[in-house]
């Protein structure tokens, strides 16, 4: 199973969430090694489209609001530089879309 093309990624969540420092669960920091940052919100949004065309996805859990799933693989950044994440989607009980709710880095097992 592959996470559809037309899969929803709000604006929101890569302007207002990832790429903005927080003090608890920053990501902005992480993600700004690749050279991802608040000037470039749209080369994040193509690099997470592009790694879950490729990734494998699996079903994580369910809930009331849907199936979560999980891909994971390779970020590749403005920069060159390749970050090791895990995406999670949502595939919404209520309509079947799926949107992509965070990534975070890949710890190596």
């Amino acid at each position: 199973m592959r996470i559809p093309e037309d899969a929803i990624i709000p604006e929101d969540k890569i302007t207002r969430y990832l790429l903005v420092h927080k003090t608890r669960s920053d990501k902005s920091k992480f993600l700004a090694q690749a050279g991802f940052t608040q000037d470039n919100p749209k080369a994040l949004r193509e690099a997470i489209q592009s790694l879950v065309a490729t990734g494998e996805t699996i079903e994580d859990r369910s809930n009331e609001y849907g199936t979560f799933y999980q891909v994971s693989g390779q970020l590749t950044g403005v920069n060159g530089i390749t970050l090791a994440v895990v995406t999670i989607w949502l595939q919404r009980q209520i309509d079947g879309k799926f949107q992509f709710v965070t990534l975070k880095p890949r710890k190596e097992t």
